[in-house]
């Protein structure tokens, strides 16, 4: 097994991911280092990758119009960023921000959709795994709402 998909199937995200549903994924695989305060996404920018974290910690925003940044979710060492490119039209859908050094496997979103329509069972296995993320996050939002906006008017 080769280094970057060594890797790949060792991300706590693809545990116990068929080595050959790992092999197409790490195709489209690549090392990233992120310094502090440098972004991996931005809001309305395509969303071209997804990360596996390695190592360091990422802060997931939203900024308000004319207001600083709001932190909704913190991913580190084993966690993903970056579910947007997997939904039309594959753009962020937040800002993501290294807060320490940060390293990461980036996948190549348009590489790893070309394997995933050709390769349902891939398609699948990946939405098994993006689903609970992506309900990771929204309940981190709501959660992150209340505690802004309280529980008044209820």
């Amino acid at each position: 097994m080769e280094g970057l998909e060594r890797i790949v199937l060792a991300h706590p995200f693809f545990a116990g991911l068929e080595t050959e549903l790992g092999q197409l994924i790490s195709g489209c695989a690549r090392n990233h280092r992120f310094d502090p305060g440098h972004y991996l996404g931005h809001e309305g920018d395509p969303a071209n990758e997804f990360y596996l974290i390695r190592h360091g910690k990422v802060a997931l925003e939203i900024t308000p119009p004319g207001q600083p940044a709001i932190v909704f979710a913190t991913e580190d060492e084993g966690d993903i960023v970056g579910a947007s490119w997997l939904v039309p039209p594959y753009r962020w859908r937040f800002d993501a921000r290294a807060v320490e050094l940060t390293r990461a496997i980036g996948i190549d979103a348009k590489c790893l959709r070309d394997k995933c329509e050709a390769d349902h069972h891939l398609g699948y296995a990946m939405m098994k795994r993006f689903l609970p993320v992506i309900m990771q996050q929204l309940d981190e939002t709501r959660l992150q709402i209340l505690d802004i906006y309280g529980q008044s008017g209820r």
